[in-house]
């Protein structure tokens, strides 16, 4: 805790330990500091109260016990609180003013509590109690006549009772029927008929409060979406008290929970406007969600709106500073809110004042606290446009008439990258318009037009506008002259743009026309050697259009490899879904046994109506034995295997991917939850059975590319890390729903991973306490889970070839390299060819082809390269 503070639980388990040794004075300083910082929950201040009221023997001792128990109802709306407070004030009854006292602890308890459909009887019941306690010692003695003043007593307190009691009977409150009863068997008057008819209503708006409450019984914590039918529910009867009560009950359980705090301080803001009650539903929000800016924003607005101490609404201000917040532009928010807030202080009619002076130092350290605390947490501004600074220049021109400050503000927003931006220029000539003079307007938009890169024509377009209302001829020339020259420029700018990319369309699609007539003049070569060599085959077994069959040629055999075929890693594999093509890492099968086994497996034809019943698995094992039975082991669990196409080459070896078809959609649909499952050492790949040439918008990919606050992101992790060492390390921090430990194709870890936890809350504080944390010698880094964005490649054109990311492997129609790496040295290479490989565009001349003096070297087009490297 000396370290991190804010280690929650680490907190419960020093209370934990020092309660068990019985360290009493270091239990209590403990207890204390978690209050402070965090809100405690019910059983803890339960803890703490018990303990407490066992060292409280003295009547200042006792004192302190009620100053704890008013801290404890301020954290949450807890019944068992108020209940032991109640009991606990019933031993000070003996004290001056003891009785008063503790008949204001209960009455305090029925207005917080004793709506509680679940538990607010025993509440109203202890009272009751109570008060029949004291009835018993106003009775007086037995044969003898009461006096005056005792019978008086004894009214009073008999009607005490009958109000509990019709009081009771017009909540609705489970058990009702017993409490009727017992008032029925007390009261030696009739049950008055108001009391009969609040009864009779009290009913029935039980009836409807059941299911709900029902609900909540039957339901798993967090109970949110029960809670939150329930909300709306009482929204609708508009009772202020019981609204309160339920969303009180639904933060007990759901503290965590930003938005459910949003919408309560909403409620409290708007309708019910209790100084008390808004601010300190505010405070408890900001303590519970620190994180969030949106708790911190209406805070500050709800303490200006009751008018509280300008010192107390800046120290609030510097703890939201603390608060560390997720993201650049939170700060932001809040400097902006503060600010306003400032603003709003300030009698402008005054040429100065110490609101005034306030207000600017506040802008001038918003803009340093910016670029000094959030640029370097996140390597970002948050306030790219630079909005602080144009709301200071606002005020200082609109409010302060100072538009030479103003006119400073905006050249320091210029220069910060914001120039090429033509609303940015028009903002600044507004403002100037309006607050400054004709001259500077000029000078605004000379400069814009200049420097503008989005859109120039717009600011042109102002600079004649104001030119032709109140410009001389002179400025009318010059503005003229100045657009044209600019406007030139920039079409000029566009028009090149445009031929580049004309070129670089029309040299793709040259490649695309001579890819396509070199691999038609490839297969007909081969063809006819085929033919040659009296290898007759029919022309259907060339095609692709079956399942489970496709043609593999025989790789070039290299120096050092007896099969010839390369292993998986050398060659990187096509991801789709169909038409995959990848290299087989087993031994080849002889060409007779491959030959037969080719003839004996049946042709078997696509049937896209069979689509949704059918998954693809992916990334098998090529060493895979028998993978049809070992396949229908695993998806039988799934439902009813029909069939399995496992996909090999006309060697007959398994190419690790194949087609599983169920009986039902379900089965296929269930079978989908077994991606990633490891077979063989290796992650098996589950997709839907999806045509990618006729959908290729389909994505495969699972995990979510968005920001996603309850989920970390951590790198740098040892590969032997396994997922339940990582589990033991983040479990401490929060509970850990999921861990997905990030794999290559092949199973091996890359050092990366994805933790999610329950809520946001302890995602972020695992962040500040596992970051830079050492996992075998390991420092790991820890994030919110954000992937940057993919980049996705324009689809291509219909017609057009389509080029794979560099730098995979690009491959022909059945799964070979267009190109074969050569494994003859570059020098016999040269000494053969008389032409240079293009190095930068330049094609050299070998040494041993010519000794005359080197030419001057001939540059080179991109469609010559092109050529060059077919021809190769």
């Amino acid at each position: 805790l000396s370290i991190n503070a804010f280690d929650y639980n680490c907190h419960l388990d020093l209370i934990k330990l020092l309660r068990q040794e019985g360290e009493l004075v270091k239990l209590r300083r403990a207890r204390q500091k978690m209050s402070e910082l965090f809100p405690l929950t019910e059983e803890i201040w339960l803890d703490w109260l018990k303990d407490e009221i066992k060292m409280a023997s003295e009547i200042s001792e006792r004192e302190k016990v009620y100053e704890l128990f008013e801290r404890a109802v301020k954290d949450y709306i807890c019944p068992e609180i108020w209940l032991e407070y109640a009991q606990y004030s019933i031993g000070g009854i003996g004290q001056e003013g003891g009785i008063e006292k503790v008949r204001s602890i209960f009455e305090r308890a029925l207005t917080a509590v004793g709506l509680h459909v679940t538990k607010g009887t025993a509440l109203w019941e202890a009272y009751r109690e109570f008060e029949n306690a004291i009835l018993e010692t106003a009775q007086p003695a037995p044969g003898s006549i009461p006096s005056p003043e005792q019978q008086q007593v004894l009214c009073s307190q008999l009607e005490k009772i009958h109000t509990l009691f019709r009081r009771q009977l017009g909540i609705p409150l489970l058990d009702m029927e017993a409490s009727y009863a017992e008032y029925e068997e007390w009261s030696e008057e009739p049950i008055p008929e108001t009391t009969i008819k609040n009864y009779k209503k009290a009913l029935q708006q039980l009836e409807k409060c059941k299911p709900y409450e029902e609900a909540l019984l039957g339901a798993e914590t967090p109970k949110l979406a029960e809670y939150q039918a329930y909300i709306d529910f009482e929204m609708k009867a508009g009772d202020p008290a019981r609204i309160q009560l339920i969303y009180e009950r639904a933060l007990a359980e759901n503290c965590l929970v930003p938005d459910l705090w949003a919408r309560y301080n909403q409620y409290l803001d708007r309708q019910l406007k209790v100084k008390e009650l808004v601010l300190s539903a505010h405070d408890r929000a900001v303590r519970n969600c620190p994180w969030t800016v949106g708790l911190w924003i209406r805070y500050l607005l709800a303490m200006e709106r009751h008018r509280v101490e300008h010192s107390i609404i800046s120290e609030m201000f510097e703890k939201a500073l603390n608060a560390g917040f997720i993201q650049a532009t939170d700060y932001v928010e809040i400097w902006q809110a503060y600010l306003d807030y400032l603003r709003r202080r300030v009698d402008f009619t005054q040429d100065s004042s110490k609101e005034l002076e306030e207000l600017r130092s506040a802008f001038a350290r918003a803009v340093e606290y910016l670029k000094q605390e959030v640029e370097e947490r996140f390597s970002e501004s948050g306030d790219p446009s630079c909005t602080i600074m144009q709301n200071w220049a606002r005020v200082e021109a609109r409010l302060c008439n100072n538009m030479q400050k103003a006119r400073e503000l905006w050249d320091n927003i210029m220069t910060k990258g914001n120039a090429k931006y033509a609303n940015m220029w028009l903002e600044y000539y507004n403002l100037e318009r309006a607050h400054g003079d004709t001259q500077h307007c000029r000078k605004a938009l000379h400069r814009a037009v200049q420097c503008t890169s989005d859109y120039p024509e717009h600011v042109c377009e102002v600079l004649l506008t104001l030119e032709r209302i109140e410009g001389t001829l002179e400025d009318w020339d010059a503005a003229v002259q100045k657009t044209e020259n600019r406007l030139a420029r920039v079409n000029e700018q566009r028009a090149k743009a445009a031929e580049k990319e004309a070129a670089l369309a029309k040299q793709e699609e040259e490649r695309a026309e001579q890819r396509k007539q070199a691999r038609a003049e490839k297969k007909a070569s081969k063809k006819a050697k085929k033919t040659r060599i009296g290898d007759k085959r029919k022309a259907d077994e060339d095609d692709e259009g079956e399942w489970g069959q496709e043609e593999e040629l025989p790789s070039k055999r290299h120096r050092g490899e007896g099969d010839g075929v390369l292993p998986e890693e050398d060659m990187e594999v096509e991801t789709g879904l169909f038409g995959r093509s990848e290299k087989p890492d087993g031994p080849a099968i002889p060409k007779e046994k491959a030959s037969t086994s080719r003839k004996d497996i049946p042709k078997v034809f696509h049937d896209s109506s069979k689509d949704k019943v059918t998954v693809f698995v992916s990334n098998l094992s090529y060493t895979m034995a028998e993978p049809e039975a070992k396949l229908r082991e695993i998806f039988g669990s799934c439902g009813e295997v029909v069939e399995i196409r496992a996909v090999f080459n006309n060697k007959g070896t398994f190419r690790g991917y194949c087609y599983v078809q169920f009986k039902e959609e379900e089965a296929a649909r269930q079978a989908l939850g077994l991606d990633r499952t490891a077979v063989e050492g290796r992650p098996m790949f589950v997709s839907p059975c999806v045509d990618k040439n006729k959908n290729p918008d389909f994505k495969v990919f699972r995990y979510s590319t968005t920001l996603e606050k309850h989920k970390l992101f951590i790198s740098g992790l040892p590969f032997s890390c396994t997922k339940e060492e990582l589990e033991e390390v983040c479990k401490a921090h929060g509970n850990v729903k999921d861990i997905r430990l990030v794999t290559n194709r092949a199973g091996k870890p890359k050092g990366l991973a994805y933790v999610e936890y329950e809520n946001e809350a302890q995602a972020s504080q695992a962040v500040l306490k596992m970051d830079g944390l050492t996992v075998k010698d390991h420092v790991i880094k820890v994030m919110i889970s954000n992937p940057p964005l993919r980049k996705v490649p324009d689809r291509p054109e219909p017609g057009r070839a389509s080029l794979p990311l560099a730098p995979r492997q690009i491959y022909g129609a059945r799964g070979k390299g267009r190109t074969q790496l050569s494994m003859m040295p570059r020098a016999l290479q040269r000494q053969n060819n008389p032409v240079a490989k293009a190095e930068n565009g330049m094609v050299q001349n070998s040494p041993a082809a010519s000794s005359d003096p080197p030419a001057e070297p001939k540059k080179m087009s991109n469609a010559d390269f092109a050529k060059m490297l077919l021809k190769k």
